[in-house]
């Protein structure tokens, strides 16, 4: 059965991200292929498509290796956001539907619940998957497409620092909803605007690894024959 490259191009995006594979690291079709348990034609789709979203670069003498974004890029990355996030927020307002209210409330209900209780293991996969919904809502598949990639990177460069008072980031949450609900583009945009600004100051770059053997890769990842593939 041919393993789909989406499905590759995941799993690799998902090990640069989390740093299994280090900025300026190396990334051969043969390395990749025998590693997700995949021939080397759906590999070399996923480095190509990585690519064009910047996580990949191709080198002379190298091959695709591991991208290596500079402070500016980064800093870059966080400004976009505040402005696109907001956009998305507006648009949701005007094109949201009933099934995408109902995933929202529920993910504010279950943020605000565990932040009351102080249980903030979760606190930030339910606000990922908050802002995802959000984007959804929005109805503009390029808008989508694009929060998703800045999403990716930033994960990749950034340590987010989590809120000193959650229970309040959670009530922005909540407030966004409420506008979003009542069909109020202009108040929707604005408290994402702000909810985006403060978020974005919690963010910190990480740290490049120095120690000796950079480059290499642990060997624990399931292949993407198997059911543990992240889509």
């Amino acid at each position: 059965m041919r393993i789909p490259a989406h499905s590759v191009c995941t799993a690799i995006r998902d090990d640069i991200v989390s740093g299994v594979f280090e900025r300026g690291s190396r990334l051969t079709e043969e390395l990749l292929a025998r590693r997700y348990g995949v021939s080397r034609v759906p590999v070399r789709e996923a480095l190509r498509t990585l690519e064009s979203e910047g996580f990949v670069v191709t080198r002379r003498h190298a091959g695709a290796c591991v991208a290596e974004p500079t402070e500016l890029e980064a800093a870059d990355l966080l400004e976009v956001r505040t402005l696109l996030e907001p956009l998305g927020a507006a648009r949701a307002a005007q094109r949201r539907t009933e099934a995408h209210l109902k995933v929202l409330r529920g993910l504010v209900r279950l943020g605000q619940d565990r932040a009351r209780r102080g249980e903030g293991d979760d606190l930030r996969s339910l606000g990922g998957w908050f802002h995802e919904t959000l984007a959804q809502a929005s109805g503009s598949p390029g808008l989508i497409a694009l929060l998703t990639q800045l999403r990716h990177k930033i994960d990749w460069m950034y340590a987010v620092e989590p809120p000193a008072r959650p229970v309040d980031s959670w009530a922005e949450h909540g407030a966004i909803v409420d506008a979003v609900a009542r069909g109020d583009a202009q108040r929707a945009r604005a408290l994402a605007a702000h909810h985006a600004e403060r978020a974005a100051a919690a963010h910190r770059p990480r740290r490049r690894p120095g120690a000796p053997g950079a480059g290499r890769v642990r060997t624990s990842q399931p292949s993407v024959n198997s059911a543990g593939v992240r889509n």
